[in-house]
C-alpha cells in the first residue's frame, strides 16, 4: 500500500528570548500550538493526536513534562507521544508525526517541540562528569571545538570562515521577527574580535540560550484540500543515528549524517542537491558547522564546503541560501531548534517566510543533529504533492 501524502498546513512559533518569564511551560507550548492552529484555521477538536519533543529533562529540572502539558495542548483523551533524540529532537518529533499521517494511523496531527532553558542551566547541564565517558568540558562547545579544528586541518579552510557564517546568520535574523538575537549594529569586525571561548570558536560564533517553542499541523491529502493556503508537502524524511564514540568514527563528517541525507534525497528524487534544492535550514549551533554540513549533506565535495561560504553562495542572495531565518546561531531553544529548521523550510516553499523569503523557493531542506553528532533527522518539503 502506498503512503498517504503528508502536508504541512499550520505553522506556529513563539517569540524567542533568553527568558520567557511571562509564561509557564504550559503557556509557552500553548502559544506555539495556538498559532499553528490559527494558521491552519483549525481548532483543538480537529486534532487526532499530539507528538511532543524536547531535549533532556534536566535542562529545566522538570521530569516528563509532557504528562502535565497534555491539557495545555488539547491532548486529554487523545494519543500523545514523546520523542527524544537530544538536539535533533525537534526534527525527529516532526518525522514521527509525519509518519503517523503517512501510515494512515491519524489524519491530522499536532506536533510541537520546546525548551525553556531559563528554568535551569543547559551549559553546565552539558558539563556533567560521567564515569567512563569523554568529558564535555564546558558545554557543547567544548565537545565540538576539536572536531572543528580537525575540519580546518583537513580542509585547509582559512580562519575567517566561522566569522563569515556568524555575521551572515545574525544579519539574516534581523529579517525574522521571531528570532532571539537582533543585533542591529553588529559588524564583521566585531564578530572577529569577540572573545575566544573554545578555540577556534568565538563568542559571536556560538548559539544563544533561548526559551521558545515551535508547532506544526500535519495532515493528509483530504485535509490539505481544506487548508486556507497552499501547504508544504513532505517529499522525504529520515532519521539516522550512530554511537557517540567508536573506532573509526568520522567526527568531522559522520556517516549517519551522510546516510540520512542520501535516504531523504532518494525518497524525494533528488540527484543533485546543490542544483535541485532552493533553500536549506541547517542545524548550525557553532558557525563552523555550516561548511562541515555542506559537505556532509552532499552540497559540496570533501574539503570544499568553506569555499561556498566564502564566495557568498550560502547568503540570502546566493544560489544556495543557508539559514535565511538566522538559524540556530540566532535562536536556540534546544528541544525546538530542529523543528524550527523543519518549519522554516516549510515556510519557504509556502512562500510565507516574510522578509527572509527566498524568491521562487520550490524545494527546501530542514536538517537537525544532536548529541555528540550521532543523531540526525532531515526532511525535504516542496510546493507540489509528492508523485504517486
Amino acid at each position: 500500500m502506498s503512503k498517504e501524502p503528508v502536508a504541512v498546513t499550520g505553522i506556529g512559533q513563539t517569540a524567542h528570548a533568553a527568558a520567557r518569564r511571562d509564561v509557564s511551560l504550559a503557556g509557552l507550548v500553548r502559544e506555539a500550538a495556538r498559532r499553528a492552529l490559527d494558521d491552519a484555521r483549525m481548532e483543538w477538536a480537529d486534532i487526532d493526536a499530539v507528538v511532543i519533543g524536547k531535549a533532556p529533562d534536566f535542562f529545566e529540572g522538570v521530569m516528563m513534562p509532557e504528562l502535565y502539558l497534555a491539557d495545555a495542548l488539547g491532548a486529554v483523551g487523545k494519543p500523545m507521544l514523546r520523542v527524544h533524540t537530544a538536539g535533533s529532537v525537534g526534527g525527529s518529533t516532526a518525522l514521527v508525526a509525519a509518519n503517523l499521517v503517512a501510515a494512515r494511523i491519524h489524519r491530522t496531527v499536532l506536533t510541537l517541540a520546546f525548551e525553556k532553558q531559563s528554568e535551569s542551566n543547559a551549559m553546565w547541564g552539558l558539563s556533567l562528569p560521567i564515569p567512563f565517558q569523554q568529558p564535555l568540558l564546558a558545554g557543547a562547545g567544548g565537545f565540538f571545538a576539536p572536531h572543528v579544528r580537525a575540519y580546518i586541518r583537513r580542509s585547509g579552510a582559512p580562519d575567517t570562515i566561522g566569522s563569515l557564517v556568524a555575521y551572515k546568520d545574525r544579519r539574516n535574523a534581523l529579517k525574522n521577527p521571531y528570532a532571539h538575537l537582533h543585533e542591529h549594529d553588529l559588524t564583521l569586525e566585531q564578530v572577529q574580535a569577540s572573545p575566544m571561548l573554545w578555540d577556534p570558536i568565538r563568542y559571536s560564533e556560538t548559539c544563544p540560550s533561548s526559551d521558545g517553542a515551535c508547532a506544526m499541523i500535519l495532515t493528509d491529502r483530504a485535509g490539505a484540500t481544506r487548508a486556507p493556503h497552499p501547504p508544504a508537502w513532505v517529499h522525504g524524511g529520515a532519521m539516522r543515528s550512530e554511537p557517540t564514540l567508536f573506532a573509526g568514527k568520522d567526527s568531522v563528517s559522520p556517516q549517519a549524517g551522510k546516510d540520512c541525507a542520501a535516504d531523504v534525497y532518494r525518497q524525494a528524487g533528488i540527484t543533485d542537491p546543490r542544483r535541485e534544492i532552493d533553500a536549506v535550514e541547517m542545524y548550525v549551533p557553532f558557525s563552523w558547522y555550516e561548511p562541515m554540513w555542506l559537505e556532509n549533506l552532499g552540497f559540496a565535495a570533501e574539503g570544499e564546503g568553506w569555499k561556498l561560504t566564502e564566495s557568498g553562495v550560502t547568503g540570502l542572495d546566493g544560489d544556495l541560501p543557508v539559514n535565511p531565518s538566522g538559524g540556530v546561531l540566532s535562536t536556540n531553544p534546544i528541544g525546538a531548534s530542529g523543528m524550527l529548521r523543519f518549519a522554516e523550510a516549510a515556510l519557504q516553499v509556502r512562500g510565507q517566510a516574510g522578509d527572509h523569503q527566498i524568491d521562487g523557493a520550490r524545494r527546501a531542506l530542514g536538517h537537525a543533529y544532536g548529541g555528540g553528532a550521532q543523531f540526525f533527522s532531515m526532511w525535504l518539503v516542496g510546493t507540489e504533492p509528492p508523485p504517486g
